[in-house]
């Protein structure tokens, strides 16, 4: 008996011994992935420069909420607060109450001659009669969109495509799901809040293909209330991770995860701060880049009427984990489990945004989607 005994348990610590090197030699054979943000390359200071004077020339910017949302309307603010400061100029930032003070906010701003008026997310609709009215005034839109291009010549349009960057976060909630339900909270069932969502959930299928996905809309961007209702449902449904694009009410969806225990993906603003641990990273778009070129534009002389668009390509959208930003609070917050996965995460994105940059991988653009019969 005690040789059988003895024999079993030979075999069991062989056995054990075997697997572990097997385990150990698929670890060696997986490259181990170096963070960008953590290596000493990443650690260059810029040295600050005077700001020119520019005093002579001005902007109004006009943004279709008050400051507060931390997203949104926030990063607009802060690219035409860079532009003041790093550009030399005069600048003006006009907060409204909502669409109901849109019209009046720029037909005021005109009247004080400005060189350029920017408006932010703003119906086509207004724009459209003001820019045809005051044709001596230059404007540029930021989020505004109209069913065929505009041509006027004394506006510049542009818009931010947030499908990409939004697809790399969907591969972020796909592989580090724990119930293989993943969802979005939009603030309208448009084509500029679907773009997010498409793009996410391209991503998330990418690599969960059987991840069960979820959404829900707000209809406001202005009633967190109402978007924590709406999250909690979808956790209490299973959901683990929800992606928020709803501006002010999008702080109900995060919220909502650090209550229950669960996560969220941020948007617009690297609102992985928030709240640490519960964040997981942010799909941030660009808008005070966008703000900041238009003043520059106006600085330098290259203002151009049309429409153009910009986005991972051209750093006007991305993610808060990338350099730049290299947000790394979920490492430091987030539950052991998923911070283990976070390397492999990573270089499944970068391989991602490789094929994305490249042409190889197209992702679904829900604004340029033709409309459903």
């Amino acid at each position: 008996m005690f040789d059988v005994v003895h024999k079993r348990l030979v075999f069991a610590l062989l056995l054990g011994l075997l697997l572990g090197a097997l385990v150990a030699h698929a670890q060696d054979a997986t490259p181990d992935y170096v963070d960008p943000c953590t290596s000493p390359s990443a650690s260059a200071t810029v040295a600050a420069t005077a700001a020119p004077d520019n005093s002579d020339k001005s902007f109004t910017i006009i943004l279709p909420a008050p400051r507060g949302d931390r997203s949104f309307i926030d990063s607009a603010a802060s690219g035409a607060e860079r532009a003041i400061a790093e550009l030399g100029v005069k600048g003006t930032i006009v907060e409204t109450a909502g669409t109901q003070e849109h019209d009046s906010a720029i037909r005021r701003a005109v009247q004080d001659h400005p060189d350029l008026i920017i408006t932010i997310a703003v119906d086509s609709s207004i724009i459209e009669d003001i820019v045809q009215e005051f044709p001596d005034q230059k404007f540029a839109a930021q989020e505004t969109f109209f069913a065929t291009d505009p041509t006027d010549p004394n506006l510049a349009l542009f818009n931010i495509y947030t499908h990409e960057n939004s697809y790399l976060a969907g591969i972020a909630a796909g592989m580090l799901t724990r119930t293989k339900t993943v969802g979005a909270v939009g603030g309208l069932d448009t084509p500029g809040i679907n773009i997010f969502i498409v793009g996410f959930e391209a991503g998330v299928k990418s690599v969960c293909a059987d991840c069960k996905l979820v959404r829900s809309y707000v209809g406001d961007f202005s009633d967190p209330v109402t978007a924590k209702e709406q999250a909690l449902s979808l956790y209490k449904g299973g959901a683990d991770i929800l992606y928020q694009v709803a501006g002010r009410s999008g702080e109900g969806v995060l919220q909502a995860a650090q209550e229950t225990g669960n996560f969220a993906i941020g948007v617009d603003s690297n609102q992985d701060d928030l709240y640490p641990g519960t964040v997981i990273v942010s799909a941030m778009k660009r808008t005070d880049n966008a703000v900041f070129a238009f003043v520059k534009s106006m600085v330098d002389g290259t203002y151009k009427a049309g429409v153009a668009t910009g986005g991972l390509k051209e750093g006007f959208a991305g993610l808060s984990w990338d350099v730049g930003v290299c947000s790394r609070t979920f490492d430091a917050h987030g539950p052991a489990d998923m911070v283990a996965k976070l390397p492999a995460v990573r270089a499944a994105i970068d391989a991602a945004r490789a094929k994305i940059l490249s042409g190889e991988l197209v992702v679904p653009n829900a604004e340029l989607a033709p409309p459903s019969s």
